[in-house]
Parts: C-alpha cells; structure tokens; sequence
C-alpha cells in the first residue's frame, strides 16, 4: 500500500496538462480545417458545386424564338423558317472537349462522314454554358450522335430554327441573311438583351429590322437522366416569335426583272411613282443567302468574298454610275425653268461641238441638224446638251439635280445605301484643289465626268416627272404584323420635297420622252407598245475616257471591260403612271438595244397581271350565271 501512496502522492499535473494542450492544438487543427474547406465549398465554390449538383437532374435549356416571316406585297411567302438539328456540348460531366470531338470524328469516319466544326477546341471551357460543335446536321449525323450518347458525354442535340430563303439568289440582295451574333454586336448592342450564340440579321432587310424580326428567347426545366437526355419538362416560359414583315416588292414583277437581266452585271430598280413604293430591286450577279444558314463554310466565303464581280455588292442602291443620257431629262427642266430656252428653241448638230480647241462629239456622227427641245430628247441629241450645259453652268444644274434626289442617299428601308455624286465647284476644289473648266461642265450635261447615280436615285428621279413634281422617299417595307397576323405599325408614303419645276414644263419634258419611245426616230422605239403608253429615255455611259480619234476611241471599245454601260429609264402609262422602271447594264454596249428589252419585260408582265386581275372577277361572274362555282 505505501508504493501504491507514494504514487499518488507523486502525481505530477503539469505533465497531464501539457498533454491534454498537444490535443486541443490538434482538434483546434482540425475543425480550421474543416471550417476552411466548408467555407471553400460553401462561398467559394458554391455557385458552381450547387449548379453542378442541380444539373445532375434538372437543366435550364433557352428556347430560340422563330425569326418573323418576310412577305411580298401580295402576301406571298419569302422567308420561312425551318428546323435545323444542332449538335452542342454542356461540359458539366467532362471538360476535355478535345476528346469528345475526336470521338464524333471516329464515329463520322466509319460512315464516311465529315465533322464541320463551328467552335475551335478550347483548352478552358466553362462548366455550364453550352458550346455549339456543329449547326443544321444531317439525319444521318444525328442518328450517329443519338445512338453513341452514352459514349459521347456532355453531347446534346438541340432544335433550333433557321431561315429558308425561298427566291434564293433572286431577292438575296433585298433580304440579306442571318449569323451568329459577334463579340462586337454583343458590346454594340447590350440595350437589346442579346447572348452568345444568338442569331441576328447581318445583311439587307434581316439586318434593317432585326430587332423586330429576332423575337424575344423562352426557357425550359427539364428534368434529366445520367446521360443528359430529357425526361419531362418542369417548367416553360414560351418563346415570343418576331414580327412578321410585308414589303411593297411584286414577287412577279421581281422575277421578271430578274430572269430578263440573265447573267450580266447591273442592276434594276422598280417604283410605283404615286408613293414612291419599291416593286422590285434587282442586283446582279448576286448569292444564295441559303450558303450561310449552316454557318458557311471557309471555301464558300472564301468564293463569294475574293469573286471579282463582287456578287454581295447591292447595285440597286450602292453601285454608283454616270447616268448618260439619262440625264438629259434634268438639264431640261433646270434649262426650261430658268428660262434659258423655250421649246422651240433650236440648236445645230453637225456631230461635234467645239469648245476652244477641243471637241465634243454626237453620238450621231452625221448630225441631227437643226433640233428643237422635243428632238433633242427624241433622238437624244447630244450638241443640243452641250449647249444647255454651257447655259447653265455647273453650280445651277447641281442645284436642280439634288431637287430630283441625286448626290445624297434616299433613305431606303435597307443598310449601305450610296449617295452618288452631283459635282459643283466648290466640291472640285475641295476635292483636287483644282478650279472648274467649261470643259467638265459639256460632259456633265450630257450625264458624262464626274456624275455618278445609283439605279434606284434614277428610277426616282424618273418617277418625280412621272408624278408630277413631288419626291417621295423610297420604301421597301410596306407593314409590320404580328405573329398572328395583326398590324403592328403602316410605313406611309413620305414626301422628302417638290420639284421646283413648273407642271407645265415638266409636261413638255414627258412629251419628250413619250416620243423617243413612240416616235420614229426615238432612241427607246423599241420599247414602243400598241398601246402607246410609255415614256422613256436611253442611255450610254462612258466607262473610261475616249480618245478624239475615232480609230482609237473603237479600239478602246474593244475590251469588254471598257464597253460602255446601257441604261434605259421608263414610266408608264402615260397618261396616270404607275409604274417607273430603271435598267443599267455594265458593259453591254447601247441603251435601246440592251437596257431598254429588259424594261419592256418588266413592263409587259405588270399590265399583263394587272389586266388578269381585272378579267379575273368577270370570269368568275360568268361562270356563276352558269351555275358554274370555279374551284
């Protein structure tokens, strides 16, 4: 007993008290570890662990909208939609992209089929958001992809809806297409909510009303499996489609122009001068905006963008030409109306006008003689010009050419109008620091130097005369509706100004160019109707300068690339037009014989459908007093 009290009275407590801190150190240790790591996976890392955790069963998938359609004045359908099958991948169950896509390519290869990458393999991918390997695949590729899912994780398939552009290289021009939104139409554009992998309107009409056509995106819960693929659906918040757009383009009249213009380069603008609507607008050689629905690929933009013609260029509205003879119609008025001439007053053409050492030529190397206003625009003569150009002067036939719309964009409904150019002095010397010659004023009368129009500023300079004096702004779009069809928001005719010509001298240009279409001896008499209903003027437009002699100014016509450009400007009927109709074809030579056939089948098809309409309701009264119903 006295070993067992020696040991306690032995005991020592600082021992067991050093012991028991070595333990509170190693439990405090550790609860700050666990504290650290809570910490790390609770704020740190929580928004992604608790996404992560969630996605495990239920998904947040973004509904696109359906792109409004796109309707031609007779209601008739030029854009559709239709579903494309896509190809994304969520990485949430692996991040290594690179592999995955090297297994789709294993999986393609054994059915000869070819991976079209849209995204470039990254080597840091966020975990949730979706990354778009391939746009608009075939069956045969998603069957592939539906029947490996368990092989290929994170893959998905995704139903989207792209554009069908039904009229194809015809009104690609007009409608333009669709993309992918870029990184600077994201930053440019953050008022109107967009998000990657959204599709906007890059080009024409897409493009002009994109915001009303894109529609507002939906979403959806859906509740899925381990291989990711949907069981049912948790919630839904629907799609709003975009806004339907009805424009003033006559599909027929369109075609017409289209088919009738064949494979040359120009352009063809067609208006009702009563509103200054557009019936058709016609740019060639042109594209298929279908190429882009898919994302194009490499070699196809590669074609279209290195392609010497220039198929992506809208001629209509921003290829810029000398309008020739054309331009005679405002240097009368401007003559007319300033009080230089009256209509019988005459002039001389022997062929050529001298001007200090230098001469002008005819195009009727022989002459017309003495001509008054009438047959100088009949005949299209040029010395008679000439000398209303020096009349005039350069400053006074600029003030006039802007009065009809020339030398600044009209504000058509579409992107990347040009404006032209209507020269002065003021602008020369700006431009060359160089002073203005009488010399550049002869050829500007005659629409020569440096004047320069697009074919829908011509066709609108036309369709003033025709209409008496008022310019209206052109207009592509006639209404917007909504989805179910009700009317948004009219677009009315906009009057921009008046000619400050006087009815009467503009009735005495019109009878002008009524006779060079129905009066022997009229440069456009090819044009000439039974009805004798037309008005128009020819014209021939220098590409480069000629020289004075005549064997070399020929030799210079030779190449195709230096023919001059045939324009032929028309408006109909006479007497109440409705119809005006502008043509430029690049290097095809004389404006009534190339230009001019293409204007009358745009002319023939719009009485032609205008007379059926009328017959159409007789017919069909006819038919019912034979108790006849017409199905």
């Amino acid at each position: 007993m006295w070993k067992i009290g020696n040991r306690l009275g032995g005991y020592d407590p600082d021992r067991f008290r050093h012991k028991i801190k070595l333990l509170f150190i190693i439990v405090s240790v550790a609860l700050s570890l666990l504290v650290i790591r809570l910490w790390y996976l609770q704020v740190t890392k929580g928004g992604e662990l608790r996404q992560r955790s969630e996605n495990n069963s239920v998904r947040l998938r973004k509904i696109k909208p359906m792109r409004g359609l796109i309707l031609d004045e007779g209601r008739r359908i030029i854009v559709d939609n239709q579903p494309s099958f896509d190809i994304i991948f969520v990485p949430n169950r692996t991040k290594d992209m690179r592999n995955v896509i090297d297994k789709i390519k294993g999986l393609y290869a054994e059915r000869s089929l070819t991976f079209s990458s849209v995204s470039s393999p990254s080597s840091y991918v966020k975990p949730f958001v979706p990354v778009l390997l391939e746009r608009n695949v075939s069956m045969e590729k998603l069957a592939v992809v539906e029947t490996h899912a368990l092989d290929l994780p994170g893959v998905m398939t995704e139903v989207t809806p792209v554009r069908q552009y039904l009229n194809g290289e015809m009104t690609a021009q007009i409608i333009g297409f669709t993309g992918e939104v870029s990184r600077e139409e994201l930053d440019r554009n953050s008022i109107d909510k967009l998000t990657a992998g959204d599709i906007v309107g890059k080009f024409g009409i897409e493009k002009f009303l994109d915001s009303h056509l894109r529609g507002i995106s939906g979403a959806e819960q859906v509740e899925v499996n381990v291989a990711g693929k949907a069981i049912r659906s948790l919630g839904r918040i629907p799609a709003t489609a975009g806004d339907n757009v009805v424009l003033t383009i006559d599909s027929a009249l369109q075609e017409a122009a289209w088919s009738a213009m064949g494979d040359r380069g120009g352009a063809v603008a067609v208006l009702d001068p009563r509103n200054g609507a557009v019936l058709a607008l016609v740019s060639s050689p042109s594209f298929d905006p279908n190429l882009f629905n898919g994302g194009i690929s490499y070699d196809d933009w590669e074609t279209l963008s290195n392609d010497p013609r220039h198929p992506m260029e809208n001629r209509s509205i921003s290829g810029q030409y000398p309008p020739g003879s054309t331009y005679k119609a405002v240097i009368a008025a401007a003559a007319l109306e300033e009080g230089l001439i009256t209509p019988e007053t005459t002039f001389y053409c022997n062929g050529a006008f001298e001007l200090g050492d230098r001469i002008f030529r005819c195009w009727q190397e022989k002459g017309h003689g003495n001509v008054n206003l009438h047959r100088a625009i009949v005949e299209s003569c040029d010395v008679y010009f000439y000398n209303l150009g020096k009349l005039l002067g350069v400053d006074r036939i600029a003030a006039y050419a802007r009065a009809f719309g020339l030398g600044a964009p009209l504000g058509i409904d579409l992107p990347r109008e040009k404006g032209g150019l209507i020269p002065t002095k003021q602008w020369k010397l700006s431009r060359f620091r160089q002073s203005w010659q009488m010399g550049e004023t002869i050829s500007l009368a005659i629409g020569q130097g440096f004047n320069l129009v697009t074919p829908l500023q011509l066709a609108n300079a036309y369709a003033t005369l025709a209409n008496g004096g008022t310019l209206y702004r052109p207009r592509l779009v006639k209404q917007l509706e909504s989805s179910d069809g009700h009317v948004i928001k009219v677009y009315p005719p906009e009057k921009q100004g008046v000619l400050p010509v006087r009815p009467e001298n503009i009735q005495i240009i019109n009878q002008g160019l009524w006779g060079a279409v129905n009066e022997r001896g009229g440069t456009g008499y090819i044009l000439k109707r039974k009805e004798q209903d037309v008005c128009g003027k020819t014209g021939t437009a220098q590409v480069i300068g000629l020289p004075q002699d005549a064997k070399a100014r020929k030799a210079k016509r030779v190449s195709v690339d230096f023919r001059d450009h045939a324009l032929f400007v028309c408006f109909a009927p006479y007497g109440n037009p409705e119809i005006v109709v502008a043509v430029i074809l690049e290097n095809a030579g004389h404006g009534g014989s190339a230009a001019a056939p293409v204007a009358r089948k745009v002319i023939d098809t719009y009485f032609a459908r205008k007379q059926l309409t009328k017959t159409q309701p007789q017919v069909q009264e006819a038919l019912e007093v034979r108790g006849i119903t017409k199905p």
